[in-house]
C-alpha cells in the first residue's frame, strides 16, 4: 500500500510541476518577460558561436604545428613524439587478447575476446589495481616485477571460454603513458616521470 501512496505523490507532484511551469511561462509572455528573456538567450547563442571558417583555421594551424614538431625538436609549441605505430585494427581481429595501461598511481588489466567483423566484443573483464608508493619512488626493477606478478594473478583467472586457441600465446598490448622517445615499436627511452612517479635510474 505504502509503494502505491508514494506513486501517487509523486505523479501529483510532476503534475503540479508541469501546471506551475505552464502558468509561469504564460504570465511571462504576457508581460513581454518571455520576448525580453528569449531575445537574450540568442543573442547568448550568437556571441558564443565559432564559425566554420575560424574552427577549420584552428585545424589548419595545429596541422603545420603538429608537422613542425614531428620534423624536428623544439620546432613546434606542440611537444610531439614519433609512435611507431603503422597500422591500427580494422575489426577483423578473432581471439583473446590482454591489455595493459600504466599511467597513474592504479594501473589496468584487460582481458577482451574478439569475434571480428560479425561477432565484435564478445566478452571482456578489467581489473584495476593500485601501485603501492614505494614502489613509484624505489627502483623500475620492483615496479615491473610487482606489475608482473598483478598481471600474473589476473591470468591465472581466467574462465575456460577466455582460453586462448590451442597452440596460440597470449598477446599484450602495453599503454606507458608517460613521454617517450621511441625508437622502435617495442623499445624506448622514458624522458621523465609524471603523475607521482620517480624513479631514478629507469
Amino acid at each position: 500500500m505504502g509503494k502505491v501512496t508514494v506513486c501517487v505523490a509523486v505523479v501529483c507532484g510532476v503534475a503540479v510541476t508541469a501546471a506551475a511551469a505552464v502558468v509561469i511561462h504564460r504570465k511571462m509572455k504576457k508581460s513581454g518577460k518571455w520576448v525580453k528573456a528569449m531575445e537574450i538567450v540568442k543573442e547568448f547563442e550568437e556571441s558564443c558561436r565559432t564559425p566554420i571558417s575560424k574552427l577549420k583555421q584552428v585545424a589548419d594551424a595545429m596541422t603545420v604545428e603538429m608537422h613542425a614538431g614531428l620534423a624536428s625538436e623544439g620546432g613546434s609549441k606542440l611537444k610531439m613524439l614519433i609512435t611507431y605505430v603503422d597500422s591500427l585494427p580494422n575489426g577483423d581481429e578473432k581471439g583473446l587478447f590482454y591489455a595493459l595501461d600504466l599511467g597513474g598511481t592504479n594501473f589496468r588489466v584487460l582481458r577482451v575476446l574478439l569475434g571480428g567483423k560479425d561477432g565484435g566484443i564478445l566478452k571482456q573483464q578489467f581489473k584495476e589495481v593500485s601501485i603501492p608508493p614505494n614502489k613509484m619512488t624505489g627502483s623500475s626493477a620492483a615496479l615491473f616485477d610487482y606489475i608482473a606478478a598483478e598481471l600474473a594473478k589476473f591470468v591465472a583467472q581466467e574462465e575456460d571460454d577466455f582460453k586462448p586457441t590451442s597452440g596460440r600465446p597470449r598477446e599484450l598490448g602495453f599503454t606507458f603513458s608517460f613521454p617517450v622517445m621511441q625508437t622502435s615499436i617495442a623499445s624506448g627511452t622514458l624522458l621523465r616521470w609524471t603523475k607521482g612517479f620517480s624513479i631514478d635510474e629507469t
